[in-house]
Formats: C-alpha cells, structure tokens, sequence
C-alpha cells in the first residue's frame, strides 16, 4: 500500500499528533478523513500532498472507489514536487494508482503504470528508502500484470531488505505476504505459513486494523481446518466490523467457504 508506517507517521511513540491522528483514521478505513487532516498543508507542501495521494490511492485499491479525487490530489503533488526524490516519489503513487485501476478493472491503465514506476526509478536512488516501496510495487505489476513470478519474488525480496533496513514495519508486513503467497503457488507450505504469519503479526501490533482481514484469509490458505475455518470466521468479523472493506475480500472469503464445504 501507499504510504508506509515508519517513525514520524503515528505508529511511534512521541510521533507528532497530527500523523498519529491519521494513522489512527487510516488503519480504520478512514482515508477520506485522513486526508481532511492533511489538506490545508497539502495545498503548499510536497511532502503532505503524497501523502494525501497515498492515503487516497490505498482507498481507490481497498474499496474501487474515489478515483476523482485521488487524481486531483496526485495532480497537485507533481506540481508542488521539487527535486528528484519528490519527482520520483510522485511517479511512484502515479504508478500505483494506475495499478490500482487496472488490478480491479476499472479500466486498463497497465502501460501507464509500468512507464510511471519506470519513471520513478530514474529518479529515485538506490539505497534511498522510498526505493523499498518502489520495488514491492514493481513486484505487484510483475506477479498481477505481467504474469512474471520470478521477477516478483525478486522485487519482493529487495523490497524486503530495504524495508528492514529502514525499520518500515508496514511495508513488511506487505513483502512478507507477497513472498508467502508466492511460495504457497510453489507448493511450499511451511514457507507460506511463516511469511503469512509475520505479516498478521505485524499488522496486529501497528493495529492496522483495515489490513488485519485481509492477513487472516491469506494465512487460511496455508493453514489446516480447523484452523484455517477458524481464521476465515475471523477475517469475516472484521470485514464486517469495517462495513465490508476491503471490498474484494468478502467475495473471497465466500468461495473460499464455499470449496471447505464442497471438499467435505
């Protein structure tokens, strides 16, 4: 997702108030609030209009919805970008707004979204940390759009290590999902598990709770019953508890039922 939880984004003890606020909104499913809080200074300043933008994408990716608006804020962040790292970071949430549109079927913006990222690695320099982020959604389009696992796995990976050694617990909570469904694909059961199980535990402790559903599904996949019903029961609570956000998931969730019933 968009914008990552590192320290300075209100998963931090002593964090400034307002990051905590939208941190708090945003893990809830909040996002059009989340970004009330920032629009005045996203107005003027690059820093808070990407994160406007990311907060809005992660709403368009988790609901289909507010496509218009994340288009305006992603328009008034590559005005207000300076600089290379800003340039590159706007690229980057272009990239996966296009993605985003794409994955779900909006409409079909996958030469946008490879040319945007492309873009964005011109700019953005290795070793730098929004490079991590950059690479896991490089690894998105590879495994959802291009159909090219191995080339995933390893974007995933050097997003994983980037991830860690810049302490963005968020992001790894994404790689490590990433790379534990592509080892369920390869039969590697324990591998999966492992890497399903560290992305929940992650998301618990953040108390991202909009992507706490969505981490109980996919460790179900690597699980046994009862476990892996016990898991779904509890995805589906919270689905439910978020007005059924993320969309896409309850539908999955359903068939997934729905093949535990039929194997019975």
């Amino acid at each position: 997702m968009a914008y990552t939880a590192r320290s300075g984004t209100g998963t931090t003890k002593g964090d400034d108030p307002l990051q905590t606020a939208v941190w708090r909104l945003r893990s809830r499913a909040c996002w059009t609030d989340a970004a009330a809080l920032l629009e005045r200074r996203a107005a003027t300043d690059a820093g808070a209009a990407l994160q406007r933008v990311a907060l809005l994408g992660e709403r368009c990716l988790y609901t289909a919805q507010g496509w218009a608006e994340a288009e305006d804020a992603l328009r008034t962040a590559e005005a207000l970008a300076q600089g290379d790292d800003e340039r590159g970071a706007a690229a980057c949430e272009r990239g996966q707004l296009a993605y985003a549109s794409t994955l779900l079927g909006v409409r079909d913006r996958a030469d946008e979204a490879r040319s945007a990222l492309g873009r964005a690695a011109a700019l953005i320099a290795p070793g730098a940390p929004a490079r991590a982020l950059l690479d896991f959604r490089r690894g998105l389009i590879a495994e959802n759009l291009s159909d090219s696992p191995q080339s995933a796995r390893a974007a995933y990976r050097r997003a994983h290590a980037g991830a860690t050694a810049s302490g963005d617990a968020l992001l790894l909570s994404f790689t490590w999902r990433q790379l534990a469904g592509l080892a369920l694909a390869d039969g590697e059961l324990a591998e999966a598990r492992h890497g399903f199980a560290e992305s929940l535990r992650i998301r618990e402790e953040l108390g991202y709770l909009v992507g706490t559903a969505p981490a109980l599904a996919s460790l179900a996949q690597a699980e046994t019953e009862p476990e892996a019903t016990r898991l779904r029961q509890e995805a589906a609570r919270l689905l439910r508890l978020l007005g059924g956000v993320p969309t896409w998931l309850g539908p999955q969730l359903v068939a997934a039922q729905a093949r535990g019933v039929q194997a019975v």
